[in-house]
């Protein structure tokens, strides 16, 4: 019963993660900007380290089931 939560927030955490990345690489990629009005190169880097952090929760839920 208890596993349930856990496997619901690694999958909300992997899928947010994963597409957060996806995104941020291509707008990157078609050196579009990936927030207005913001440094390209922070916005770049913040978005990439969320979408790291996002992964990284969401194995961690995964690993305690």
């Amino acid at each position: 019963m208890e596993s349930g939560p856990a496997i619901f927030a690694g999958l909300v955490f992997a899928l947010f993660g994963g597409a957060l990345l996806l995104w941020t690489a291509v707008r990157v990629r078609h050196r579009e900007p990936v927030a207005e009005g913001v440094n390209p190169v922070a916005s770049a880097t913040l978005a990439s380290l969320v979408g790291i952090a996002a992964l990284l929760l969401g194995t961690w839920c995964f690993l305690h089931v």
